[in-house]
């Protein structure tokens, strides 16, 4: 029994080994959102499991959602383990929300070519609408001291913090570092494991990550997709899809491509919503937009009820997300695009079934002079073939014997008249 505790023991202590002899690498390339700040912080709890030493995260972002960077920070300045942001490879940015992640790291760095700041708060159009609005002067001073508060507790300059944020100021590597933003300028990879060799944190500890391991977590393919739908665009391309496909559907007969595309368009639309923070009352305009097409179509009125559908729908997709960062926006040209598109395909492909639907075929008057094909042997009476139908004869010259070709002569009601048609 003490030989199976002893090994236990011991496979736990190499365990804890195995992960403190390792450096964590983690990729943040794009828009911080909720799926990014989920793998974040997957990639936090996943370094503090296993012991590592320290992780880094390589950051290349425009900005994103105030509340997933919110998570982020949160995380960083809750890390036991020590973590270090590095701005890069050369090119890359540190923008708006990228700014709150860098200067919440325990080493922030930045590779030569690449930038920081800009973290002042946007609305949809991409600027504030009034600086002297008391509303708009609040969620600068929540930035502001947030941003401020975050600089102080690692050791940062707040005085530039609040002008990021204020007056968006914008930082170089080689300014961020004079002005004590940053600690560290590393070219590369290899060369920011070398600079961290050694280096000492604030906390007391020194860093040792030469000869370590590297560990990559990359994003699965969950991560990859819920990203990919984090995108407003992107979400409210597969809604308008999955909406006008099914009222394709609705008010076609039988079931086709409307219901394959729109049903899954849907699903992920809807997925990709609870991402996003929304406005009840966009969803509603939409609604209520596809309520009135849909209306007019059954009911004449000169185009007036489209008209005012797609007002509705215009209103409801740019209320649609309350979203302040101009990064993960809708813009005017997806709407655009979208709704020209769609409603253009829609009302094309529905004039042209309804037109098929009124279409009465025009059945005909009479067999005569068409062929078909004995059933019976006619002496002199029986059953032929014609037309699709079996229909009650008589041969003028009998017998005809069943399965030859005959031609209609004649036509008496229900009855037909019949000769035997000629070999060629």
């Amino acid at each position: 029994m003490r030989r199976l505790w002893g090994g236990l023991l011991c496979a736990l202590f190499l365990a804890v080994l195995a992960g403190a002899g390792e450096v964590v690498k983690l990729t943040l390339d794009g828009t911080v959102n909720p799926a990014t700040s989920a793998y974040v912080l997957r990639g936090l709890r996943e370094a503090q499991r296993r012991g590592a030493a320290v992780v880094i995260l390589v950051l290349d972002t425009p900005g994103g959602l105030d509340s997933a960077t919110k998570e982020i920070v949160e995380a960083l300045l809750a890390s036991e383990t020590p973590v270090v942001v590095w701005v890069g490879p050369a090119g890359a940015r540190a923008a708006s929300a990228g700014t709150f992640i860098l200067l919440a790291a325990h080493v922030a760095a930045m590779a030569p070519g690449t930038s920081t700041g800009a973290a002042h708060p946007v609305a949809l159009g991409g600027e504030l609408p009034d600086e002297k609005d008391p509303a708009v002067q609040k969620i600068v001073n929540d930035a502001a001291s947030r941003l401020k508060a975050i600089a102080e507790a690692r050791g940062r300059n707040a005085d530039w913090a609040e002008k990021a944020v204020r007056q968006s100021a914008t930082l170089t590597p080689s300014e961020a570092l004079q002005l004590g933003v940053i600690d560290l300028i590393a070219e590369s990879f290899p060369d920011l494991l070398r600079k961290l060799e050694g280096f000492q944190l604030r906390d007391g500890r020194t860093l040792s990550v030469l000869g370590l391991p590297v560990r990559e977590l990359s994003m699965t393919f969950r991560d990859q997709l819920l990203a990919y739908l984090a995108d407003p665009n992107v979400v409210y391309i597969l809604l308008m899809l999955g909406l006008y496909a099914l009222i394709y559907e609705f008010l076609t007969p039988g079931v086709g491509l409307g219901l394959v595309v729109g049903v899954p368009s849907l699903l992920l639309a809807l997925f990709g919503l609870q991402l996003l923070p929304i406005s009840f009352v966009g969803v509603g305009l939409i609604l209520f937009g596809f309520a009135l097409i849909v209306l007019d179509i059954f009911t004449p009125s000169y185009g007036l009820l489209t008209m005012g559908g797609l007002a509705s729908l215009v209103l409801g997709s740019l209320s649609l997300f309350e979203v302040e960062s101009p990064v993960v926006r809708l813009s005017w040209t997806t709407v655009a695009a979208t709704l020209g598109t769609l409603t253009a395909l829609l009302f094309f492909v529905l004039a042209k079934g309804l037109t098929a639907q009124r279409y009465r075929p025009r059945p005909l008057t009479t067999l005569v002079g068409l062929v078909g094909e004995a059933r019976d042997d006619l002496n002199p009476e029986g059953w032929v073939f014609v037309h699709g139908e079996l229909w009650w004869a008589r041969a003028e010259e009998p017998p005809i014997a069943r399965g030859e070709a005959v031609e209609i002569v004649a036509q008496e009601g229900r009855k037909l008249q019949v000769r035997r048609l000629p070999k060629q």
